[in-house]
């Protein structure tokens, strides 16, 4: 077919050799991660700066679904049409639901629109992820797709860094330069922006232009993505005829037995579920207790400096502690650091309720937020190369699609619950408790399979 062996430079299909890999890896996986920021970070932040309660912000967990089940309409996307044509028409959809948000949030029924159209966007984002993640098999040879792995995690992690950093950071600057003080609380006063069209007076609030601004400028993006991909992403994969798509079927079917019938798979499956539990409280009330007034027991930071704190700084870290945590994993096995690493990564969760204790300057909450960044980028290392260790070589993709389903799980359920609990226990405690329920994960390590497999 044309194939260049063992050159990273190179596409699979010979007609394709001037499109360089690390262009189309990288702006591929750049749009994967974008949509997931939007709804599952973004929305966090939009959610509680329109006022929205934490128990509704906690229930959005279910924004998670769509990415838990993915796998079952996984077959749709290889039974019709092409992976490229699947991307492109996703890449569509998803400009215009973010067009839709940045129109909706001059809504009154802003806080109801926006969650709709976040669920829309997440089950379009989940196709998305299937029919790239296939793509990539499809488009290169096994020895690119190692070489790319690091090109995927980086433009991925970037995605976030965009999206709840730099539009997190521009609603909130936006919205910041009309605010007229703060209330008794600590909450902030604003002045409607007055503007005259067709000869009638309008009256917008400065959050709803911020974050109006911030949807429209996803748009764009995302159009932009869309313009460049339909020009310059490679064709490498045929369409496939219905014999192919049946055997690929049987091949589902055995991929599931041969998951589930692995050594020791029920510890692993306990594993997957549970160890992020602690995370999974912890990281869906941290914004809102950061962003929360003074009164109910929150630490009062703008919408502005969220965007600096979790999208620049926050982002930052993680990549460090990725890094080094593969690294260090690489060089001395997995055996050795999988306790130190989930032993660091969860115990940074008492740092939040210190700072529900204590509620330091600012400077302080920069430190917490990027310990605690770190370490989850350290554990996650190790979490996710044990994970890679489950999966078969001859069943990968439906091995890590039933893994990403389980992990998408353990984070899902307890952030359904999360905003009630955060009520009836306060922040301190609430936070507390994140840190406890972590220990259980940390016991399921005891009985898993580390040895490495010959």
């Amino acid at each position: 077919m044309g194939q260049t062996e063992n050159v990273p430079g190179e596409t699979a299909i010979g007609k394709e050799t001037k499109r360089n890999p690390t262009t189309w890896v990288s702006v591929l996986y750049f749009a994967e991660g974008f949509p997931y920021t939007v709804v599952n970070l973004m929305s966090v932040i939009f959610l509680k700066d329109l006022g929205a309660s934490n128990q509704l912000i906690g229930l959005t967990s279910f924004l998670y679904l769509p990415w838990t089940l993915k796998g079952l309409w996984g077959p749709v996307v290889d039974l019709y049409s092409t992976k490229r044509r699947w991307i492109l028409w996703m890449e569509l959809v998803c400009t215009a639901l973010f067009f839709m948000l940045a129109i909706c949030s001059f809504s009154s029924d802003i806080i109801a629109i926006s969650i709709a159209l976040f669920a829309l966007i997440a089950f379009a984002s989940a196709t998305h992820d299937i029919a790239i993640d296939g793509f990539y098999l499809d488009g290169l040879d096994k020895n690119q797709q190692a070489f790319y792995v690091g090109f995927r995690t980086t433009t991925y992690k970037i995605s976030w860094l965009v999206g709840n950093g730099g539009l997190v950071f521009l609603a909130g600057y936006l919205a910041q330069q009309y605010v007229l003080g703060t209330d008794a609380s600590g909450a902030r006063i604003f002045q409607n922006i007055q503007f005259v069209l067709l000869g009638k007076t309008f009256s917008i609030h400065p959050l709803e232009m911020g974050w109006g601004t911030a949807f429209a400028v996803s748009g764009i993006m995302f159009l932009a993505i869309y313009l460049f991909q339909l020009w310059y992403l490679p064709y490498p994969e045929p369409f496939r005829p219905a014999k192919e798509v049946r055997e690929r079927g049987d091949s589902f079917v055995n991929a599931f037995k041969s998951y589930f019938t692995q050594d020791r798979i029920g510890w692993i499956v306990t594993y997957v579920l549970i160890f992020r539990v602690g995370d999974a409280f912890m990281m869906k009330m941290a914004p809102p207790f950061l962003m929360d007034a003074a009164e109910k027991g929150g630490l009062t930071i703008s919408t502005a400096e969220m965007g600096i704190l979790y999208g620049t700084v926050g982002v930052v870290f993680l990549l460090a502690g990725g890094i080094i945590g593969g690294y260090i994993i690489a060089k001395q096995g997995l055996k050795k650091w999988m306790w130190p690493t989930a032993i660091f990564q969860n115990s940074a969760i008492i740092l939040y309720w210190l700072l529900a204790v204590y509620k330091p300057p600012l400077h302080w909450v920069y430190v917490v937020n990027s310990i605690e960044q770190f370490s989850w980028g350290v554990g996650v290392a190790a979490y996710t190369v044990f994970l890679m260790r489950t999966i078969l070589p001859e069943y990968r993709a439906s091995h890590y699609a039933i893994t990403t389903a389980f992990m998408a799980a353990g984070m899902m359920i307890p952030g359904l619950v999360s905003g009630y609990l955060q009520v009836w226990m306060g922040y301190q405690n609430y936070f507390l408790m994140s840190f406890l329920v972590a220990i259980p994960g940390l016991a399921t390590i005891f009985f898993l399979p580390l040895e490495e497999k010959s």
